[in-house]
């Protein structure tokens, strides 16, 4: 007997599934609130919760992540009244299927009887490894699915696209996947795209034969070779140039390489996972990345949160690496203030991790000879940038995208166009504040090139020396 809860204001509905779910065998409860719903979700043993989307007090998606990760994991059907556009939403989230109303009691039966057909087998399989995840810190909700998701990824050798900010920590999610692979055993091989020389790409790729070119005094085995019988990690891949991710797409698919001046190709065997922080099937369109490599590469995807939408995660972060900088560092354990919690846990990171590591091997410089670690310890922007928030968010509140209704547009709604520049102009400013003149330091933080960097300057008519 499953343990099914019904989310829903309209009473008939509920009637008619708890009428539905007992004629099945199974135990129903009901929640007329969403604050209801969730309250019985947490506190009952569920096997499968039916949710409506809409409710006077709010949209049922709202609390759809906190029901999925409640203590049971239940499986959820979405009860919606929007046709395909909600269930796009319920199924991103990580919902078992939809039922659009109206609804006959049939098209009900089938999706519950897979999803508690589902979970019973899921309910006795054996229990699961434990993942080897070395350097991923965090236990927050979004952090555990991208962790499941390693889980699921490394069971096989599909090719896996892990997308992501600069600074999330692709190549950690890369390495895990491989670490709990049955290639683990074998090499790991990181290619950065994004630095590989164009004229030399081919070579560093595929290798080359004694001879192949002036200079060439010994056969030389590239990259894509070094990976056999383990992984091979192209961080950046949307970096790779277009003639070379042709000749990359036919050794994916043949595993097979011809080496520059070989007369004959070699077999090679390697896994590949791909990373990149930008927007790939944008660069189909633009005719800047080829479609077929883009399906050959993202069996398999991995969208890693930025750090500002797992901010629970911060104060664990902070403990572990001062713990860690601590031990390198021979100083001892420090202890660590509330305070300079609430001012890490505040800041945007544009940077995410990488950027709050930066930051924290700066406080342990500064506090070499203190016992505790406190917010004077921090870099002063940082400090500075908390001042200047009330004001920013005053100056750009209309700008604001929570402000911003969908279900109730502003009649004043500005245009797409002036949005987007001015948007652009307020996160130019922050930068070049926090960044404090230092082009590498806005490339870093921004994750922008520094050709993107400049050409975006130019556009608002501002300079790294002046914010």
């Amino acid at each position: 007997m499953a343990k099914i809860l019904i989310i829903d204001d309209d009473p008939k509905i509920c009637t008619v599934l708890t009428d539905l779910a007992t004629s099945m065998g199974h135990e129903a409860f009901q929640a007329f609130t969403l604050e209801k719903g969730l309250s019985l979700s947490l506190s009952n043993p569920l096997d499968l919760i039916f949710l409506d989307l809409q409710f006077p007090q709010g949209n049922g998606l709202q609390i759809l992540p906190d029901l999925l990760n409640s203590p049971s994991n239940p499986e959820i059907i979405i009860i919606t009244g929007s046709g395909v556009k909600g269930a796009e939403l319920a199924f991103k989230y990580g919902a078992w299927d939809y039922v659009e109303k109206p609804f006959l009691l049939s098209e009900i039966s089938l999706p519950l009887s897979r999803a508690l057909q589902y979970r019973r087998e899921k309910l006795t399989e054996k229990a699961p490894v434990m993942l080897k995840c070395s350097g991923i810190i965090g236990e927050s909700p979004v952090i555990s699915r991208c962790l499941d998701a390693v889980g699921k990824a490394s069971a096989t050798d599909a090719g896996v696209l892990i997308t992501g900010e600069t600074g999330t920590g692709k190549e950690l999610f890369a390495h895990a996947i491989h670490e709990n692979s049955k290639r683990s055993a074998n090499s790991f091989i990181v290619v950065d795209c994004g630095s590989l020389p164009e004229t030399l790409v081919e070579g560093i790729l595929f290798g080359h034969e004694k001879g192949a070119f002036t200079g060439a005094d010994r056969r030389r085995k590239g990259l894509v070779e070094q990976a056999d019988g383990g992984t091979l990690f192209l961080d950046e891949i949307g970096d790779l140039p277009l003639n070379i991710q042709k000749t990359f797409l036919r050794v994916l698919q043949e595993k097979r390489v011809r080496l520059l001046g070989a007369d004959k190709e070699v077999p090679v065997d390697f896994r590949l996972i791909a990373a990149t922080n930008r927007d790939l099937e944008e660069m189909v369109e633009k005719s800047l990345f080829r479609q077929d490599l883009l399906f050959r590469i993202r069996a398999f995807e991995i969208k890693l949160p930025p750090l500002r939408d797992r901010r629970e995660d911060i104060r664990e972060i902070t403990i572990q690496i001062i713990q860690r900088l601590c031990r390198q560092y021979d100083m001892g354990i420090k202890g660590i203030s509330k305070e300079f919690f609430d001012v890490l846990s505040d800041q945007p990171w544009p940077g995410n991790v990488r950027e709050l590591i930066n930051v924290l091997e700066h406080s342990l410089a500064s506090a070499v000879h203190d016992p505790t670690i406190v917010p004077k310890h921090i870099p002063h922007q940082y400090r500075t940038a908390l001042l200047k928030k009330g004001d920013s968010q005053n100056k750009r509140g209309e700008l604001h995208p929570e402000k911003v209704s969908a279900e109730k547009p502003d009649e004043n709604l500005m245009p797409l166009k002036e949005y987007r520049n001015k948007f652009e102009r307020n996160y130019l400013h922050l930068l070049l504040d926090r960044a404090q003149g230092d082009r590498k330091t806005a490339c870093f933080l921004s994750g922008l090139s520094q050709s993107q960097l400049y050409a975006l300057l130019k556009k608002h008519n501002l300079s790294l020396c002046k914010a």
